[in-house]
C-alpha cells in the first residue's frame, strides 16, 4: 500500500487534543448529510399536506438531495485534490447556508426540490473533503480507528436530528427546521474557517484538468478492489436509506407512532449504529478490517430478513423493531471499514477516491427513495425486502471483488 507516512501514523502527527478537534470539526462536516436528511423526516406528512403533494412526490426531496450530493462530490473531490481542502470546503459550506434559507422560503414542492439540490451540492463539500482530509492525516489501522471515531460524532446527527426535528415541529412549522439547518451551517462555517488547517500540502496536489480527472475516475473504476469495497459501502447505505426514506410513513402510518415517538425509535437505531462503530474501533487492531466489514454485512442482511419474517407473520411493532435495530446498527461495522479499505491504496488522489466512494453511496441511495415511496403506508414488508436485498448485494460485492486483498489485509494489521 502506498502511503505518505508509516502505516498507522498520522501524516501531520496531530496530538490527542488536536485529533479530537479534527474529529469534532470533520464529524460536523460529514453530519451535513444525515442532518439534512433526518431532521425533517418527522415533518414529511405535514409537508405533504402543506405543499399539496403526495408521499412519493415529497420523497423526491430526499432523492434530489442524495443525487445532488453525488454530483457535488464528483466536482468538489478533484477540486480539493487540485486546490487543497480549505477553499472548496468553505465555499461549499457557504452554499449550504444560502440553499437552506431558500428551502425555508420555497412556496411549492418543485421549488423546494430545486433548493434541495443546491443544498446538497454545498453539503457534499463537507462530506467528501472530510474523508479526504482523514486520508491526508492517517493510514492503516489508525485511519479505520479515526473513521470509527468520526461515526461517534456523525452518529449523533441521526440520533439528535429526528428528535430535534420532532420537537421543533411542535414549536414551529417544517420551515423552521430548514432555518435551523441554515444556522448550523453558518456556525460550522465559522468554526471550520478558524479550526481546520489545510491538510494537503502544495507538492501533493494534482491539476484538475477535465481529461485528467476523467482518467483518474476511470482508473479507480478499473480497480476491482476499490469498486468492491465502494459497492459494499454504497449498498449498505442504500439499505439504510431505504429505512430512512420509508420509516416515517411505515412507523407513523402503519404502526401509529406520533412524530415524537417516531423520532425516539429512529434515534434508538442510531444509538446502535454509534455503539457498533465504537466496538469496531476497538476490534480493528485484533481482527482484519475485511472480516469486520463482512460481519457487518451479514448482520445487516440477517436483521432485514428477520424483519421480513416478522412482517409476514403479523408480529406487529414489537416483532419488527428488534431486527430493525440489528440491521441499522450493522452499518456501524460496515462504513468505517469499507471506507478505510477503499481509500487505503489511493493517497495520491484521496479527494477523487472519496468523491467516487460518496457518489456510489448517495446515487444508489437516491435511487431507492422513489422505490421505497411506492410502498407507502400499510406494511413494513416492502421496506424490509428492499433492505435485505441491498445488504445481501453488498455482501456479494465485497465477497466477489475483493478476494485478492487477503494477504494485504493481514499485513495491514500486522498478522503474518
Amino acid at each position: 500500500m502506498s502511503t505518505s507516512t508509516d502505516i498507522g501514523q498520522p501524516a501531520a502527527s496531530p496530538g490527542r487534543l488536536r485529533t479530537a478537534r479534527y474529529a469534532l470539526v470533520l464529524g460536523g462536516l460529514t453530519a451535513f448529510g444525515p442532518l439534512s436528511i433526518d431532521m425533517y423526516l418527522p415533518a414529511l406528512p405535514a409537508m405533504a399536506q402543506d405543499l399539496h403533494a403526495g408521499d412519493a412526490t415529497l420523497q423526491l426531496t430526499l432523492a434530489a438531495f442524495v443525487l445532488g450530493v453525488g454530483a457535488g462530490q464528483l466536482v468538489l473531490g478533484p477540486l480539493s485534490d487540485a486546490f487543497g481542502r480549505r477553499k472548496p470546503l468553505l465555499a461549499g459550506v457557504a452554499l449550504f447556508v444560502v440553499a437552506s434559507l431558500l428551502c425555508v422560503l420555497s412556496p411549492t414542492v418543485e421549488l423546494l426540490i430545486a433548493a434541495r439540490v443546491l443544498q446538497a451540492f454545498g453539503a457534499s463539500a463537507g462530506m467528501v473533503i472530510a474523508r479526504a482530509a482523514v486520508r491526508d492525516l492517517f493510514s492503516g489501522i489508525e485511519m479505520a480507528r479515526f473513521f470509527s471515531m468520526l461515526m461517534l460524532v456523525t452518529g449523533l446527527a441521526p440520533i439528535l436530528a429526528p428528535v430535534l426535528g420532532g420537537q421543533l415541529l411542535s414549536l414551529t412549522s417544517w420551515r423552521g427546521i430548514f432555518g435551523a439547518l441554515a444556522a448550523f451551517g453558518a456556525l460550522l462555517l465559522i468554526v471550520a474557517a478558524f479550526a481546520l488547517p489545510e491538510t494537503l500540502p502544495a507538492h501533493r496536489r494534482r491539476p484538475a484538468r477535465p481529461a485528467g480527472v476523467l482518467r483518474g475516475y476511470l482508473s479507480l473504476l478499473r480497480d476491482r478492489v476499490f469498486v468492491g469495497y465502494a459497492l459494499g459501502a454504497g449498498l449498505a447505505f442504500a439499505a439504510m436509506f431505504t429505512y430512512i426514506s420509508a420509516s416515517s410513513f411505515v412507523l407513523q402510518g402503519t404502526y401509529g407512532l406520533s412524530p415524537q415517538q417516531y423520532s425516539l425509535v429512529f434515534g434508538g437505531g442510531a444509538v446502535g449504529l454509534v455503539l457498533a462503530s465504537q466496538v469496531n474501533g476497538r476490534l480493528v487492531a485484533r481482527f482484519r478490517q475485511h472480516t469486520l466489514l463482512v460481519t457487518g454485512l451479514v448482520a445487516g442482511t440477517a436483521g432485514a430478513l428477520a424483519m421480513v419474517l416478522a412482517s409476514l407473520a403479523g408480529l406487529g411493532l414489537g416483532g419488527v423493531l428488534p431486527p430493525l435495530f440489528v440491521a441499522v446498527a450493522s452499518v456501524g461495522l460496515v462504513m468505517p471499514n469499507a471506507t478505510s479499505l477503499a481509500l487505503a491504496d489511493h493517497p495520491e488522489m484521496a479527494g477523487s477516491a472519496s468523491a467516487l466512494l460518496g457518489v456510489l453511496q448517495f446515487t444508489v441511495g437516491g435511487l431507492t427513495s422513489p422505490i421505497a415511496g411506492l410502498a407507502g403506508e400499510g406494511s413494513a414488508l416492502p421496506m424490509a425486502l428492499l433492505m435485505a436485498a441491498f445488504a445481501g448485494l453488498g455482501l456479494v460485492s465485497v465477497g466477489t471483488l475483493t478476494r485478492r486483498r487477503g494477504s494485504d489485509q493481514l499485513a495491514e494489521v500486522g498478522v503474518a
